[in-house]
């Protein structure tokens, strides 16, 4: 696959890269072996454009993966952890974890609307002293938040954006509420004229736009500002169509099959709302004794209707 620059840095990276997540322990959770074997038909393959974090525990899969690999790899890391000791140990852990001397990319995870950005100047610290230490090449945020998207445009410091953007502008937020792919595609404009690098995550709304396949990759690829789009690959198949649609080769009446595919509700993101709860067609969807949501597979018709109400995108399909 070609290769395009990430906005001001010297970083080069594929128009797809492999969101580790999908093969780790908090989705399908396959084994070592198997998830690297995944990864690595990737790598070899062309896409060498990795996104992981220290959540997903999926730096075993990586590590696995590169062994005997002489190709350049990009690998982009983060934290959702707000203090400089805490992102600190983060970024020694990639480097240990993963056997790199430098990690190429390492963002503060997940930034939110309101006081978040503050909250966490002390792991903002401690990234740029990373980067001037040459732990890490290039640092900056991922987020679901028009409002922090836009704002990273402002800071200098950021080199790269990675928001969250789909053609149905699931888990899109602006503020305290919903927020749009028009406004998101707008900050992630504004971004890039910046000089920030923009990666975009959850094109598929978290699988659940899978069966808008054309529709959800080509919307995304085609926005102004965008270098890459993260997608999560759990199959060597999934890797090849992904290729053929990059290429133009993809047969036109392809349809992903997704029948195998379950609902799964994000412990971690989720806000126990209740929301998905009501929506849910089969009552197939509870609030657990941790106040999340959390599905009964027996019952579960896997609609994909409580997806599109959930305010912060914990709704997932894989």
């Amino acid at each position: 696959m070609k290769h395009v620059k990430l906005g001001k840095s010297d970083i080069y990276v594929t128009p797809i890269g492999f969101g580790v997540l999908t093969i780790g322990p908090w989705q399908m959770n396959l084994p070592v072996s198997e998830g690297a074997a995944v990864l690595r038909y990737a790598l070899d393959s062309g896409i060498d454009f990795i996104d992981t974090a220290q959540y997903y525990q999926t730096y075993p899969y990586i590590k696995e993966a590169l062994k005997g690999f002489k190709n350049d790899v990009v690998i982009a890391s983060k934290c959702l952890d707000p203090s400089y000791e805490e992102m600190k140990t983060a970024v020694e852990e990639a480097r240990r974890e993963m056997d790199r001397d430098v990690i190429n990319i390492f963002m503060m995870h997940e930034v939110r609307a309101g006081s978040d950005w503050n909250d966490r100047q002390g792991a903002w610290e401690y990234l740029m002293e990373a980067k001037a230490k040459g732990y890490v090449k290039a640092i900056g945020i991922s987020t679901h938040h028009v409002d922090v998207a836009e704002r990273a445009a402002s800071i200098e410091a950021i080199d790269v954006l990675f928001p969250l953007i789909n053609f149905r502008s699931m888990g899109i937020r602006h503020g305290d509420g919903p927020g749009t792919k028009e406004d998101m595609a707008a900050a992630i404009r504004r971004a890039s004229e910046a000089g920030k690098g923009v990666f975009a995550m959850k094109v598929f709304g978290g699988g659940n736009l899978t069966g808008h396949y054309r529709e959800a990759i080509t919307y995304v690829r085609d926005l102004p500002g965008i270098s890459s789009m993260m997608i999560g690959f759990g199959y060597h198949y999934e890797i090849d169509r992904i290729l053929e649609m990059m290429s133009g080769t993809l047969s036109p009446d392809y349809i992903p099959e997704t029948s195998h595919k379950k609902i799964r509700i994000d412990q971690g993101d989720c806000l126990g709302c209740g929301i998905c709860v009501k929506r849910c067609p089969n009552n197939a969807i509870f609030i657990n004794i941790n106040g999340k949501a959390e599905v009964d597979h027996e019952i579960c018709l896997t609609c994909g209707y409580c997806a599109p109400k959930c305010p912060v995108l914990a709704i997932i399909m894989f």
